[in-house]
């Protein structure tokens, strides 16, 4: 099987971390958080994979290097330019299997790979998308309106969403279809793309660990809680 990891981003919500290190070489315990993810892949029997890089790209691949300290295969596409969460793909169509993992370099989570495959497979969908519940708790006092009278007042509601993982099964035929070369394209806008031409896009829903590290505050309060974290999740490989 086969995984392409998005690790082009500058990583500029977590500056200054990233001033010095791209934000998928920022440590977890005693790896990077790119590190992770690909003994993740490799655990589920994944043997090749693509690293789309831009942001000192050739920092992570001598860091990462060419796989052989996996035991499988690992390449690089550089982006001159910004191409979106899913247009650095374009680089890569002719390497491509017939479904591929896509995902972010830098997400912690213990997503089963290959139920994420079975669902592709079984629904015969031309992308599943893994996702997860996400509580929302507005932090100001909600109104309920009837024109101009108020008819309810909630203080603080929590709100459930559905969001991304930032983990997607696609297939090569979907891929070629819709993504152009060199062009610019994010996933909601390609996700819409298929959408709106009626493409059959399933879905797997995920209710163990997942934590986006996008932000400092969200970094820091995993590196604080990362002993909690091994004792729960002790399949995440953040120390062996």
């Amino acid at each position: 099987m086969q995984a392409i990891i998005m690790a082009g981003g500058k990583g500029t919500r977590l500056r200054p971390f990233t001033n010095i290190l791209p934000k998928p070489l920022l440590p977890l315990g005693l790896r990077s958080i790119l590190d992770i993810n690909i003994r993740q892949l490799v655990n589920y029997g994944i043997d090749n994979i693509i690293v789309s890089v831009g942001y000192l790209g050739e920092l992570i691949e001598n860091v990462i290097g060419n796989g052989e300290k996996y035991g499988i295969n690992i390449s690089y596409s550089y982006e001159d330019e910004p191409l979106g969460t899913v247009g650095g793909l374009s680089l890569v169509l002719e390497q491509l299997e017939d479904n591929f993992i896509v995902m972010n370099g830098d997400i912690l989570h213990n997503l089963d790979f290959k139920a994420l495959y079975a669902r592709q497979i079984t629904t015969k969908a031309c992308v599943t998308i893994a996702m997860y519940k996400q509580l929302h708790q507005v932090r100001l006092g909600v109104l309920e309106t009837d024109g101009d009278a108020i008819v309810n007042y909630v203080e603080k509601p929590t709100q459930e969403y559905l969001v991304s993982l930032g983990i997607y099964m696609i297939s090569r035929s979907v891929a070629t279809k819709y993504i152009r070369k060199v062009e610019r394209l994010d996933f909601p806008d390609f996700i819409n793309r298929l959408i709106r031409d009626k493409m059959a896009i399933s879905s797997l829903l995920h209710d163990g660990l997942w934590i986006d590290l996008g932000t400092p505050e969200e970094y820091m309060g995993v590196t604080d809680g990362i002993d909690s974290i091994m004792e729960q999740y002790p399949e995440i490989p953040l120390i062996v």
